[in-house]
């Protein structure tokens, strides 16, 4: 990987330990670490991985390992998505789904998978993802 990824990689970590760092102490936060911080309060089994060790951290399926900061960022990727209707539906989708499953963040933990697929999909043939495709599996949930 290039060593951009990395940088990239790590200051996004950063920002998820800062925003943590910063709402547990009391400190003003800007509207994205707000997010970020909401993200993470409703994922008590992540809190002791926000250190400082952890950043360069590699979590791999291979060993059964969930990556904390991809879970966490699907999570706002989702937010971001319903909040501005796109690709359009999913805002109706996502109130739909948390009727049914107790909740926006049961919501988000069913719409994870779609999201995953449609992203993994589009890596793979190197364009944009297929929102009518990724619509149609929300939709299926």
């Amino acid at each position: 990987m290039p060593v951009f990824h990395d940088q990239q990689r790590d200051s996004l970590r950063r920002l998820y330990l800062e925003a943590w760092q910063r709402h547990q102490t009391g400190l003003p936060l800007t509207a994205l670490q707000a997010q970020v911080a909401d993200v993470v309060a409703l994922h008590p089994e992540y809190h002791a991985l926000l250190t400082a060790e952890t950043l360069d951290r590699d979590w791999t399926p291979e060993h059964g390992e969930s990556n904390p900061f991809l879970h966490m960022g699907m999570h706002l990727a989702l937010r971001e998505q319903v909040s501005t209707d796109r690709p359009a539906g999913i805002r109706a989708i996502h109130a739909r789904l948390s009727r049914h499953h107790g909740g926006a963040h049961a919501a988000e933990h069913r719409m994870m998978e779609p999201l995953g697929a449609a992203l993994w999909d589009a890596q793979r043939q190197g364009q944009a993802p297929d929102e009518q495709r990724y619509l149609a599996a929300l939709q299926s949930l």
